[in-house]
């Protein structure tokens, strides 16, 4: 049974018999000595999709659920969503964009580490590696000058994703995304 502290984005508990995912996680901590720390959670029915909204402790117990974890590779996206294929036995699961939301952005052709969590025989949601890589799409190109603070300029990537990245990288380049804080890591 997972404590409210050691809640993930992606983690499917039990609430009131029902299975939900972790869709946000929100820490607040208290500015004096004695008050505790709060998560407010966001959780999403796993099969209405219906959203429900906690506030709990970091020693609140939540129920944990039967869930498979298994490997899966994207395939494509049409007009019924996203496709996924099972690695191990090639079953294919879709999900529209609302179960997936601020995952779509990082869903790229190749992206390597993608987990699917299955209950009772159905795809629920996906998880994402910490980081993916992904080639530049378009940027502007670095202006010569010489500045004393590191300045930084948009890159936009063939998924729609938007980050902020220093200006000395060129269109093209591959570059490592934190998928957690959606910030520029490394050079791939």
């Amino acid at each position: 049974m997972p404590r409210a502290a050691e809640l993930k984005k992606g983690q499917i508990v039990q609430i009131n018999s029902q299975p939900y995912i972790v869709s946000h996680i929100e820490v607040k901590s208290p500015s004096s000595r004695s008050g505790t720390t709060l998560y407010k959670v966001r959780f999403n029915h796993v099969q209405t999709k219906q959203k429900l909204d906690q506030s709990l402790t970091g020693d609140d117990m939540l129920a944990s659920i039967d869930f498979q974890k298994r490997a899966v590779q994207f395939l494509y996206l049409d007009a019924d969503g996203y496709t996924f294929m099972d690695n191990e036995d090639f079953s294919q699961y879709t999900l529209t964009a609302d179960q997936l939301e601020d995952q779509i952005p990082y869903l790229h052709d190749g992206i390597a580490g993608l987990y699917g969590l299955i209950v009772e025989g159905n795809l629920v949601g996906v998880e994402l590696p910490a980081v993916v890589e992904m080639p530049i799409e378009e940027t502007p190109p670095a202006i010569k000058g010489s500045s004393a603070s590191a300045r930084t300029k948009t890159a936009r990537f063939a998924t729609g994703l938007e980050i902020q990245i220093p200006e000395y990288l060129e269109t093209g380049e591959t570059l490592r995304i934190n998928t957690e804080t959606g910030k520029f890591m490394s050079r791939a």
